[in-house]
């Protein structure tokens, strides 16, 4: 009864490259949809600080646009240009003084940019009210009332990688030890990934290789710039969710994207699902997308990350110590309860490491 017992898997440390995480809890990046002309600002210092000092190991920050025209809203977080840099820069030096690791998430929005706050319904903004020209693949508008975008021709492909890389460059100025490209939930990387959006007939569409192709570029290029101690994260949507016969974005394409993602040095894939289709048919339910991050490990040889409808503290224990999963991320719960990490903790048999400034609660 005296020898010291072998903590949970959830709690036990994780290194990618050069990189060590306390724990195996990473909160998702979630957009807040209150930043001003991209930049960060005190809520977000407040936001992703308390999940710090709660306990994650990793912290994104929400869905960053690499390009002004590539935000989900006018209120989305950027790093599009030098200013951005010392406002996040900010954010960095206080996760990391509290033992955390902070990340960024690059995005670009494609066809589902220009769009209002959620809590005001969401809707397309088109330019005369001070939204923007929306761009993707083809011109395949998202949904009934979405604006038609604009297609890309390969120069503004080739700007888009561009701005990824230079995206990548600032967060890397700003302190960022995690960087992850988000190639998910319909978005513009997601858009020429899945056929439902992508029908081009030129390098970029058609085929698997030729709808990949983008992404690949994408992360080639910021591998190559990115310190080799620094590790690369890439966000899938690992199935479209599509139900009416239709060719999509499925788990065969995702693990053989998968596969090629690791030969080009990406060190973890953060699995989840669905986006490309405004209306689709998703059993949500407990932990309804670890199977996904289960096969991709499995098959693809790569870690992942899992998340989706994981709540409890037992059950993301069990997810990691399964080999399910490397990462737990948490999005939704960690809205709710900052300080879950600490909770899980308790319930799994452990003191949490509270900061020096909270010692009396202990």
């Amino acid at each position: 009864m005296n020898e010291p017992t072998t903590p949970p898997n959830l709690l036990t440390p994780l290194t990618l490259r050069g990189v060590t995480l306390r724990n195996r809890i990473v909160m998702s990046p979630m957009c807040q949809y209150c930043s001003e002309e991209g930049m960060a600002n005190d809520w977000h210092l407040v936001h992703l600080g308390s999940r710090a000092v709660g306990g994650a190991a990793l912290t994104f920050v929400e869905a960053t646009a690499v390009t002004r025209d590539g935000r989900i809203s006018p209120f989305d977080m950027g790093l599009w240009n030098d200013g951005q840099i010392e406002p996040l820069a900010r954010i960095v030096r206080f996760v990391q003084a509290q033992g955390a690791v902070a990340g960024i998430q690059l995005a670009h929005a494609g066809r589902k940019a220009s769009t209002d706050q959620p809590w005001k319904g969401g809707r397309p903004i088109p330019p005369e009210q001070g939204g923007w020209t929306v761009v993707a693949p083809s011109p395949l508008p998202f949904s009934e009332g979405s604006p038609v975008p604009v297609a890309l021709d390969e120069a503004g492909i080739e700007e888009i990688v561009g701005a990824f890389a230079a995206a990548a460059g600032r967060a890397l100025a700003a302190g960022f030890r995690v960087i992850e490209i988000h190639a998910a939930h319909g978005y513009l990387l997601h858009e020429f990934l899945s056929p439902l959006s992508n029908q081009r007939d030129d390098r970029f569409g058609g085929s698997l290789e030729n709808r990949m192709r983008l992404l690949l570029q994408v992360a080639g290029r910021l591998r190559g710039l990115i310190p080799e101690e620094l590790p690369l994260f890439v966000r899938i949507s690992a199935t479209d969710w599509s139900d009416d016969g239709q060719e999509a974005w499925d788990m065969e394409q995702s693990v053989e994207l998968a596969k090629q993602l690791r030969e080009l040095g990406v060190d973890l894939l953060d699995v989840s699902s669905g986006g490309t289709l405004a209306k689709a048919s998703i059993p949500a339910a407990k932990g309804y997308q670890v199977p996904f991050a289960q096969r991709i490990r499995r098959e693809a040889g790569i870690a992942t990350g899992a998340v989706g409808l994981i709540t409890e503290a037992q059950h993301a224990d069990e997810i990691i110590r399964n080999g399910d999963a490397d990462l737990v991320f948490l999005a939704r719960e960690l809205l709710r309860e900052p300080y879950w990490a600490q909770k899980a903790q308790r319930a799994l048999g452990e003191v949490p490491a509270l900061p020096v400034q909270y010692g009396r609660a202990r």
